[in-house]
Formats: structure tokens, C-alpha cells, sequence
């Protein structure tokens, strides 16, 4: 669902940047105000959460992969915009640091995964399990807001590639950037996640929140919910090269839609002008979680870089928000 460099025109990414702006601002006021600084790190958590959920792609029939993303769960926990901050925050060190999803596009793919997903689904997770419903009431709730959730969002998707080729085409009709008609990017991206993916979303919030129901207990009560949480994401890490032995064993190629020029050029035939002028308008140190040093041919190596990856992505996302903590605390002293 990372839409890259070079699949959009610069006009749609300025009117998303623009629409992403604006959410940000209002999202950071609204969570300056209801959301004290003990809950701060949860947002970083959440962040670090986002981030490393996304690394396990799963193969799909049809040779591609996908992933759950978590906006659904951290709207529940957290509130809506709270969400945007902390997937926002991953996605923005997933492109600079590793080239997962476009610079250009980064507004488009935060207000997909990080405004439109998170709204979504948590309005409809409160809509089915209002204050006092039970605990069956609250993971159905969960589910169902997850799965439609992700499904808007993959929708969104391929509206925004889809509308493409009606906007920016040469004098020959010949699409510039993303080569998909809405014809062909809305049933590839909704059988995707309506059959598959949506599906995983909802079955990771589920599991998750009925974790933390478990606990019996909100994380504002708890000194030691951070702690677990953290925990958690430490044993995510460490699992994550699951993200690409499966899909290795599977043959699976990347996911669709999220393909560089040369892959494109087998599946579409050629390479839009415009993609091929845009796709390199930012190179990333760390491309496709691999270090650029050291022997890439060895399986073993991509698995312990893959993790190292992991590591510094997630130490970063909540670094980045602990370090907001800090200037806070120093502005109001």
C-alpha cells in the first residue's frame, strides 16, 4: 500500500501533501490537548509498532505480498489523530531510511494509512462497541472496524492510482506516471485486501487488543504497560525476517503496485516518462532494509541485516518522539 516515487503526478502529491498538512496540524493540536505527557510514550510505542508490523509482508496467490499496518488498533488505543501521528512518524522513517514508499508521495501515503484508516476504523470499532460493551462486543468491534478500514484505505489507494492516467498523459494518451487505469487498480487492490489482507489486519488488532483486555487494565493505569508493550515490539523485531523467508519460499514478488521501473517494465509493458524522472528523486542509505555493504547474495546476511533494520527503524520512530517529549518539557520549564 506505499505508493513509491514516481506513481503520481506532482499535482495529485501537492494537493495530498496540502490535505496531510492540514490533519497534521489539527491532529497535533488535538493531541497536545487531550493527551497528558505520561501518554507520550505510548505514542512513540505505537510509532516503533506501526513500523514493524508493516515489515511482515505476506504472499498472496498471484506472486505479491502484502501487510497489516495497525492504524485500526492505535485509533482504538490511542484516538484517531493520535494514529496519524505515530503512523505517520513510521512511514516517514520507512521512506527516508529505507525507500519504503515514495518521498514525493508521502503525503498521499500518510493520509491513506495514516488519516483515512485510523478514522475509519476506529469510528466503526465505536460505533459497534460503545462505552461499558462487553469484551466479545469490543473484539468484534475491532474486527469489523480493522477489516473496513484497511479495505477504504486500499480503496483510496487505487483511486489515486487509478485517476492517473486520465490526468497526466502525454499528447498520445499515454500515462505519465502510474499506468493503471481505475479499471484495472481498483479490482487488483480490493480483491487483494478484501479477500486476504483485510483479513490479516483484522486478525492482528483482534489478537492484540484481546491481549490487552486481558490485562485487565488501561494503559494510563498501568506503570508496566509500556514496558510489556515495549517487550512486545522487541519480540516483533526479532520475528520479522518472517517478512521475507516466507515470501522468498513462496516466490513471491513485491507488492502490487510498489514495483521500480525495471519490474514495472515487465508488467506494464514500459516505463511512464514522468515515473522514470520522479522515481529517483530521493535515494535512501538503507534501500529495501539492506545495508548497501557486504555480501547481499547470502540469505543469512539479508535475514541479520533485515532485523538490524528493524532495530534502527524502531529506535528511531520512537526516539524521534521521546525527543518531542523532551523539547516539551523544556519549553514549559
Amino acid at each position: 500500500m506505499h505508493i513509491p516515487d514516481g506513481y503520481l503526478s506532482p499535482a495529485t502529491c501537492a494537493a495530498t501533501y496540502a490535505v496531510t498538512a492540514a490533519c497534521a496540524v489539527y491532529a497535533s493540536k488535538k493531541v497536545s490537548k487531550e493527551l497528558d505527557e505520561k501518554k507520550i510514550p505510548l505514542i512513540a510505542l505505537a510509532a516503533a509498532f506501526s513500523f514493524v508490523i508493516m515489515m511482515f509482508n505476506i504472499p498472496i496467490p498471484g506472486g505479491t505480498t502484502g501487510h497489516a499496518v495497525g492504524g485500526t488498533l492505535i485509533g482504538i488505543l490511542l484516538g484517531p489523530w493520535a494514529a496519524m501521528l505515530a503512523v505517520g512518524l513510521a512511514l516517514l522513517v520507512q521512506a527516508l531510511l529505507f525507500g519504503d514508499g515514495g518521498v514525493t508521495t508521502f503525503g498521499a501515503n500518510v493520509l491513506v494509512m495514516g488519516v483515512i484508516m485510523p478514522l475509519v476504523g476506529s469510528s466503526i470499532y465505536h460505533l459497534i462497541a460503545a462505552e461499558g460493551a462487553s469484551k466479545k462486543r469490543k473484539l468484534a468491534g475491532a474486527f469489523i472496524g480493522s477489516y473496513v478500514g484497511i479495505n477504504v484505505a486500499a480503496l483510496s489507494v487505487a483511486i489515486l492510482l487509478g485517476i492517473q492516467p486520465i490526468i497526466a498523459a502525454d499528447a498520445q494518451g499515454v500515462a505519465l506516471y502510474s499506468p493503471f487505469p481505475l479499471n484495472v487498480a481498483v479490482p487488483v487492490m480490493m480483491f487483494e485486501h478484501l479477500l486476504f489482507f483485510g483479513f490479516v489486519e483484522a486478525l492482528a488488532t483482534v489478537l492484540i487488543l484481546n491481549y490487552m483486555l486481558s490485562l485487565g487494565m488501561k494503559p494510563e493505569q498501568s506503570p508496566g504497560f509500556s514496558r510489556k508493550l515495549g517487550y512486545g515490539i522487541v519480540s516483533l523485531v526479532l520475528l520479522s525476517p518472517l517478512g521475507i523467508i516466507i515470501p522468498a519460499m513462496a516466490k513471491a514478488g513485491g507488492a502490487w503496485g510498489e514495483w521500480g521501473s525495471d519490474e514495472l517494465r515487465e508488467v506494464a509493458g514500459f516505463i511512464p516518462e514522468g515515473l522514470a524522472r520522479l522515481e529517483t528523486a530521493w535515494k535512501a542509505p538503507l534501500p529495501d532494509y539492506m545495508l548497501p555493504a557486504g555480501p547481499q547474495e547470502s540469505f543469512l546476511w539479508q535475514v541479520l541485516w533485515y532485523v538490524l533494520c528493524g532495530t534502527i527503524g524502531i529506535a528511531v520512530a520512537g526516539g524521534a518522539v521521546m525527543s518531542l517529549r523532551l523539547l516539551r518539557r523544556k519549553a514549559d520549564a
